[in-house]
């Protein structure tokens, strides 16, 4: 049965952890350019005490980085319906966005004392107390996700990132065996147990990356962890196939041809490294780092004034890039006792 937490304490509590003021919230509506906005301003207008048009606008103000908006409408919303869990898991989102982990740690305490029992609200609970080092209370949290589901693998998975934050290496790893014998489809327990088995200095540990990548070969991210795994272990041309394999398998995910690029570099492969930063900003046009290698390639290769224009635009995008001020320097001063 819930327990429900009086509107005084949650006022109060809205108070002492430093969040907007509900009050302020209530009168203060930021100004938008979004119709779907809009279309909710007024709709709140005419409905005030409707916390779902608040839960919504807030997502909507979320997706466009604005914190403190979402904060105010999910304040709102809980203040209507202190009750509604997945209003607490919102604003405990926003609030870790945010990076306000202490915040989002309370608002997930409330929301297991409305609901105790319930799962999801435990793990939120104990990925925060990890988050904030609070190794104790997340073991806390996760026995009592254990308790309630015996086979829960998010739990392991979870007891094995605690394990390893405090310490305990060997723990860690027999929190991740015990996930893939639960959930044998889950890849991130498989490369987490990979990255565990290396850190050990363990020889099976390749045999974890190759069984991630074989319960989803299109997935970017394992196809990475297994790269970073042959790039450690010195199989430099196989690592700079796998990083390709997952830049090309996902084109929005440019990590892949960067770090091949980065290796091949190393390598003095410096066409094929070029080829490699170029495929990284055609597929993301404001990749700072990827301007400044793709100008850096250039550079080595004689071709300053193509080194010179990416330079100006990494520049462009961050002022401060130390490196590439020294190299629009150097390629300045080389173009100009050409002349």
């Amino acid at each position: 049965m819930h327990r429900f937490l009086p509107l005084l304490i949650l006022l109060f509590l809205f108070a002492c952890n430093g969040e907007t003021s509900p009050e302020r919230a209530v009168t203060e509506t930021p100004d938008s350019g979004d119709p779907a906005i809009n279309e909710l301003n007024a709709a709140i207008a005419a409905n005030p005490a409707d916390a779902d048009l608040l839960a919504q606008r807030a997502t909507m103000w979320y997706d466009k980085d604005n914190y403190d908006a979402a904060i105010a409408d999910l304040q709102r919303a809980l203040l209507i319906d202190s009750t509604n869990i997945s209003y607490h898991y919102n604003l405990s989102d926003v609030y870790l966005d945010y990076y306000r982990s202490r915040l989002a740690l309370r608002t997930l305490e409330r929301a297991a004392q409305l609901e105790p029992d319930n799962v999801e609200t435990q793990l939120r609970l104990a990925e925060t107390q990890i988050i904030l080092k609070q190794y104790d209370d997340a073991f806390q949290s996760l026995n009592e996700v254990t308790r309630l589901d015996p086979r829960n693998s998010d739990a392991y998975l979870l007891l094995s990132e605690a394990f390893l934050e405090a310490g305990d290496t060997a723990r860690a790893i027999k929190a991740a065996e015990e996930v893939t014998e639960i959930d044998p489809d889950m890849t991130d327990a498989f490369i987490s147990l990979g990255q565990l088995l290396f850190a050990k200095g363990l020889p099976r540990a390749g045999q974890y990356f190759d069984a991630a990548v074989a319960i989803d070969p299109e997935d970017a991210y394992a196809l990475h962890a297994k790269a970073d795994y042959l790039r450690d272990t010195e199989q430099i041309d196989k690592a700079i196939e796998t990083y390709r394999r997952a830049s090309l398998v996902d084109r929005q995910y440019v990590a892949g041809f960067f770090n091949a690029g980065l290796l091949l570099m190393e390598m003095d492969s410096i066409e094929r490294a070029f080829r490699e930063f170029d495929l990284v900003i055609k597929n993301d046009p404001v990749h700072i780092r990827g301007f400044f290698f793709r100008g850096y390639a250039s550079e080595l290769l004689g071709n300053l004034k193509e080194a010179q224009q990416d330079y100006e635009v990494a520049l462009r995008y961050a002022p401060d890039y130390e490196l590439a001020l020294e190299g629009l320097s150097r390629v300045k001063t080389f173009m100009d006792q050409k002349e």
